[in-house]
């Protein structure tokens, strides 16, 4: 008997474009990252939500959420 013949599929290659990150590029060229981005308004937001809860800080939270909307993030 013949074995059956065999198919080798390939996956195919990325384009740039799809591998390209998506968020917004620091002035090193880096990605930036959320969570390290906006450390003035963060400290800020986070000390004012510890000492007086999330209820009384909205205007923090606010300016904390536009300063990551101005660097390229969808918030």
């Amino acid at each position: 008997m013949t074995p059956a013949p065999t198919t080798v599929v390939a996956s195919p290659t990325p384009s740039p474009a799809a591998t390209a990150p998506t968020g917004p590029i620091g002035a090193d060229g880096k990605p930036l990252k959320p969570c390290c981005s906006c450390p003035e308004t963060k400290k800020a937001r986070d000390q004012c939500v510890f000492n007086l809860g999330e209820e009384n800080c909205l205007d923090m939270i606010k300016a904390h959420q536009q300063c990551l909307r101005d660097l390229g993030f969808k918030i």
